[in-house]
């Protein structure tokens, strides 16, 4: 078993990394894709994201009980895409995007912070660092760069590799 946390900014090529060192794998892969359309803008994101995929990829569309899916989902001698832990947290947190099912982002990031160390397989998990500029405006903004920043550093704890990319260029934290 092997976790893997690929982290950098908005369009700083994490996940094509990821995609990449999934493929190295040599295992079967699983993409496990958090992200939901809200506008036209967001449409496009993802289609640059599906059209970059190999077909041969099973797709899983998880916006928000991303522990569950990957309970049913790892497996030895398999490679799960987690892309992106950042619009999972966002849409956790946001009042208008929120889960119509019971639970809260604490219970979620708790369950799913529990389960990571069990997974079997290799688990690559995709996110954005959001706490290299200033502290924004507004409390969701403020809440939201507050719990990626604790979100990120559980995970690269609990991760054996952890990367960083910036223009395209990964630099090693840990491995």
């Amino acid at each position: 078993m092997m976790r893997e946390l690929i982290l950098g900014g908005a369009r700083s090529g994490k996940s094509a990394f990821a995609e990449k060192r999934a493929e190295f794998s040599g295992f079967p892969v699983t993409y496990i894709a958090t992200a939901q359309v809200w506008d036209e803008e967001m449409a496009t994101r993802i289609r640059h994201h599906q059209e970059r995929r190999p077909d041969h990829w099973c797709l899983l569309e998880e916006p928000f009980h991303l522990t569950a899916a990957l309970k049913a989902r790892a497996a030895s001698g398999h490679c799960v895409i987690v892309d992106c832990l950042t619009l999972w947290l966002a849409q956790w947190i946001c009042p208008d995007c929120k889960p119509p099912q019971d639970g809260s982002w604490e219970q979620e990031r708790t369950a799913f912070l529990d389960l990571l160390p069990t997974l079997p397989g290799k688990i690559i998990l995709v996110s954005n660092e959001v706490g290299m500029g200033i502290v924004p405006l507004g409390e969701i903004n403020r809440r939201f760069q507050d719990e990626q920043g604790r979100l990120n550093q559980a995970m690269a704890a609990a991760c054996e590799h952890v990367h960083f990319i910036a223009a395209g260029l990964p630099l090693t934290l840990k491995e």
